[in-house]
C-alpha cells in the first residue's frame, strides 16, 4: 500500500454489523498483498453474539486467498481492547458499526468517534461493503493533511486499479482574510489560481499522470459536510478517503466539529481516515 502500512487489523465483536468490514478487509488484504491480524473482542455480558463463530466463518476466505493471518481474542469494551491491543506501527485498522443500541450511542457516542480519538493509525470504517472498488473520492480539505490522504488513496488506486476524484468544498467566507475571499471569489476556477488550494489540486493531478489512473477534480461551494455528502450521493463512490488530525493531548476535538466522523456516520459507504500527527 505505502511504505508505512504493512498489515491490516480486522476488528469484530461478533455482531452481524461487523460482517461487512471483515469481508471488505479480507478483500483489501488480498488486493494489497498484506497479512491480517483478526482481533475478536468478547464484550462483557454479550453472550448472544459469540465472536469466535463469526471469526471462524471468515477464516476459510483468508485461507483460500493465501493471506497470512493470526487470530487474537480479548475481553472488554471494544474501544478499550482495540486501543490497548493495536500498538504496532504500520497497522491499518478495519472496523464497522459494533451493533450498539441507539440509546448507548446517544449517551456515550458512536464507537467510531472513540476510535478516532484514540488511534493514531489509518482507520477504514465499513458500515456496508461496496465491492469491487472502482471509484474513489478523495476529500482535499485541510491543508495540513491533504497530501497524506492523497498518497494513501493513490497507492490503493494504483494497485486495484480504481479512478480518483479529488473533491474540494469551498466554504462561504465568515472571516475577513484576503486568501479566503480570493478562494471563494474564484471557486469555480480554483485550479487556475495561485492559492495553496489551487497549487495542491494541480499537484495531485500531475502526480497521477503516467500511472494510467483516471482522475478528475470536483469543486463545490457551500458548507463542507453537506457538500461532501452530496458528492458521495451523486457520484456513487465505492470508497471515500479523508484526512484527520490526531493528537493524544489536544482538547480541540471537544470544541470543534469532527467532519470525518460526521461523514462516516452518515454516508453509508466505506471511509478511509488517514491520520496526521498534530504537534502541540
Amino acid at each position: 500500500m505505502n511504505t508505512h502500512t504493512n498489515h491490516l487489523v480486522l476488528v469484530t465483536n461478533g455482531r452481524q454489523e461487523t460482517r461487512p468490514s471483515l469481508e471488505y478487509g479480507i478483500w483489501l488484504a488480498d488486493k494489497l498483498k498484506l497479512p491480517v491480524h483478526v482481533l475478536g473482542v468478547r464484550e462483557s455480558g454479550d453472550q448472544a453474539h459469540p465472536v469466535a463463530s463469526l471469526v471462524e466463518e471468515m477464516l476459510p476466505s483468508l485461507q483460500s486467498a493465501g493471506i497470512p493471518f493470526q487470530v487474537e481474542y480479548q475481553t472488554g469494551p471494544a474501544e478499550e481492547v482495540v486501543n490497548q491491543s493495536v500498538q504496532l506501527a504500520g497497522a491499518l485498522v478495519v472496523l464497522g458499526p459494533l451493533g450498539r443500541p441507539p440509546l448507548h450511542n446517544f449517551l456515550l457516542g458512536h464507537s467510531f468517534r472513540h476510535f478516532m480519538e484514540e488511534l493514531p493509525m489509518p482507520i477504514l470504517y465499513v458500515p456496508r461493503s461496496r465491492l469491487p472498488v472502482r471509484k474513489i473520492l478523495v476529500c482535499m480539505g485541510g491543508l495540513g493533511y491533504t497530501m497524506n490522504v492523497f498518497h494513501e488513496a493513490l497507492a490503493i488506486a494504483n494497485l486495484l486499479p480504481a479512478s480518483l476524484t479529488f473533491l474540494h468544498v469551498v466554504e462561504p467566507v465568515t472571516l475577513d482574510y484576503p486568501l479566503a475571499h480570493e478562494v471563494e471569489a474564484h471557486w469555480q476556477d480554483l485550479m487556475n489560481t495561485n492559492t495553496p488550494q489551487g497549487r495542491i489540486l494541480r499537484q495531485v493531478l500531475s502526480e497521477t499522470q503516467g500511472l494510467e489512473i483516471q482522475s478528475e477534480v470536483r469543486l463545490r461551494h457551500g458548507h463542507i459536510v453537506p457538500g461532501i455528502l452530496k458528492e458521495i450521493e451523486t457520484g456513487n463512490y465505492d470508497l471515500v478517503c479523508m484526512g484527520s488530525m490526531y493528537s493524544s493531548q489536544s482538547l480541540r476535538h471537544l470544541t470543534l466539529p469532527n467532519i470525518t466522523a460526521e461523514i462516516a456516520e452518515t454516508a453509508g459507504c466505506p471511509i478511509l481516515t488517514v491520520r496526521t500527527i498534530q504537534t502541540e
